[in-house]
């Protein structure tokens, strides 16, 4: 008998460890023997993609303001790793195309659309097809919009929808937008559900794992992967139990 394969995806990186969304956190990963890399895209006032989560600088920075009224050159500027620990003082916020080089053949790419900008879905694949990524980046959003934009643009690109719970209307929406996964909350994910889900063609993937009982919980449910702080605690539980 098989065991199924879970992909253990850093959540901004390893987020529990260092600074979300910064190259320590993307490199504590890899060193955690994780191949799956969450993180986050928006866009700068000049144009640039850069890897980031919230709307503004504030919570994840020394700066202040919204993403997108910065230009790159200030983003650059800031330091992103401060506020989790004088050890990753001078971290910086990293545009996509750095991220894209420095793990090409070392990681997939989980990348989600935050930002609302008309043009991030376009400017996103183009950044990935400009570095021949297209097969190892995975696109992601809570927004329908952008996805259906990414579907139009770059159809070769894997996409996912990350909702809080999946519904008969949710399933038809992602089949008619030709969907590659649906994502719900980890607290929604039970057995029947991944069944559906499979039985539906589609890859089950979580998100909003917080602590380690909705972790077993997903595993459990057979989930094909889930988005996690703590990967190293996911890898550990996963060749405890033999799925690794």
């Amino acid at each position: 008998m098989t065991t199924p394969t879970v992909m253990v995806i850093a959540h901004r990186g390893a987020s529990s460890y260092g600074p979300e969304n910064t190259l320590a956190a993307f490199d504590l990963a890899l060193q955690m023997e994780v191949r799956h890399i969450e993180l986050d895209v928006d866009v700068t006032s000049d144009g640039h993609i850069v890897v980031i989560h919230d709307a503004t600088v504030d919570r994840t920075t020394n700066g202040s303001g919204a993403v997108t009224s910065h230009t790159l050159a200030a983003l650059r500027a800031l330091d992103a790793g401060s506020w989790f620990g004088t050890p990753f003082a001078g971290e910086r916020i990293p545009t996509f195309a750095e991220v894209l080089a420095r793990y090409k053949g070392r990681a997939h790419l989980h990348t989600e659309i935050k930002g609302h900008s008309p043009s991030l879905s376009q400017r996103t694949a183009d950044v990935i097809r400009t570095h021949g990524m297209e097969g190892q980046v995975t696109i992601t959003s809570f927004q329908k919009v952008r996805l259906e934009e990414m579907r139009a643009y770059a159809p070769e690109l894997p996409t996912g929808w990350l909702v809080r719970e999946v519904s008969d209307a949710t399933i038809v929406q992602a089949h008619a937008m030709g969907l590659t996964q649906l994502c719900p909350h980890a607290q929604a994910v039970t057995p029947a559900l991944v069944r559906r889900l499979h039985a539906e063609g589609f890859v089950a993937r979580a998100w909003g794992v917080t602590t380690e009982e909705l972790m077993q919980q997903v595993v459990q449910a057979g989930a094909d992967g889930m988005t996690i702080n703590f990967p190293d605690k996911l890898i550990a539980y996963l060749k405890s139990h033999q799925y690794l």
